[in-house]
């Protein structure tokens, strides 16, 4: 069957994986009171990580953990593990809707680093649908310079490591498959994780108050058995996005079912909604807009201009 034949069906997937990723989030916004945030890393990495495995075991595909480049791969797992730490961290002063938006600034970033660094020509529509993304961001945002919480723009500082990772994907992709990549990271990510044990295990950093700083350096394990189950459901719904998600990405058109992924800015709010509590405010309604409208026409003049920038990967 064509790839074209097969979008209807990658569209689904797409939102499927959308859904369960806001799902994820959604138990990460709601265990940070109780655990540390490195200790549901290692968890949720650990249960991801012997997912995969299984699955690549039973569908019977090549299992390499070696990359072809070591030194960009290294570079990589920094970028992602410690930029979706700061998205994890946002939970804990941001609603799980707004979070998600400013995430959602990758698309803008990635243009912008591909010019820079892969010299990719990026025409005067797609420059202005940055900045009009931007704006957006703003609109969002909302800010109060006299009283502003700079931990609002930790979604930010996740999408700045996480389109860098995206341009050393488009470098490492020709050598290195997908799940060679994902393995890459995982690994790095469990040993980082063990390393933050031994350093802020005990919690004796754990000397402020303020949610953010707790969730950090909170004690290992002192509530383990009451939240194992919640940690390895992130880990679970983690495993199930991502193969949703690159299935559709597999057997469908990229500049067809990328835009499909803003479909999480529903669902992270609804889960907000229903959860939490959450109720956007209008600021964030129309910001929220404004990016999503930027992010879908960015796309849009990729597919026109046959380039694959901000549509070839997916964005989470």
């Amino acid at each position: 069957m064509s790839t074209q034949n097969n979008n209807p069906k990658g569209i689904v997937f797409i939102l499927i994986a959308m859904m369960v990723f806001s799902v994820q989030d959604g138990i990460m916004k709601h265990i940070y009171n109780f655990v540390s945030l490195y200790e549901i890393y290692l968890i949720r990495t650990v249960v991801s990580f012997v997912l995969i495995l299984l699955f690549l075991i039973i569908t019977k595909k090549p299992i390499v953990f070696k990359s072809q480049y070591p030194l960009l791969t290294f570079t990589r797992v920094i970028l992602f593990f410690f930029g979706f730490s700061s998205f994890y961290v946002s939970l804990t002063v941001l609603p799980l809707g707004t979070a998600t938006a400013l995430f959602f600034v990758t698309p803008f970033l990635i243009t912008i680093f591909a010019h820079f660094f892969l010299k990719e020509e990026i025409g005067l529509r797609r420059w202005s649908a940055v900045v009009v993304g931007f704006i957006g961001v703003y609109v969002t945002l909302n800010p109060d310079f006299s009283n502003f919480n700079y931990l609002s723009l930790l979604p930010i500082l996740c999408a700045l490591c996480y389109s860098l990772s995206m341009i050393i994907i488009k470098k490492t992709s020709d050598k290195d498959s997908v799940y060679t990549q994902t393995f890459t990271f995982y690994i790095g990510a469990i040993i980082i994780s063990i390393i933050f044990y031994f350093i802020i295990g005990d919690g004796k950093y754990n000397v402020s108050d303020h949610p953010a700083s707790q969730f950090i350096f909170r004690e290992w394990f002192v509530d383990f058995n009451s939240n194992i189950l919640l940690m390895t459901a992130t880990g679970v719904t983690a495993t199930l996005a991502f193969l949703f998600l690159f299935t559709a990405y597999s057997i469908a058109s990229p500049a067809v079912v990328s835009p499909f992924e803003y479909s999480i800015l529903f669902w992270s709010p609804l889960v907000g909604w229903l959860y939490f509590d959450e109720i956007p405010s209008l600021n964030t309604v129309i910001g929220i807009l404004i990016i999503v409208s930027s992010g879908v026409y960015i796309f849009m003049r990729e597919k026109v201009q046959n380039q694959s920038l901000a549509t070839e990967k997916p964005l989470r």
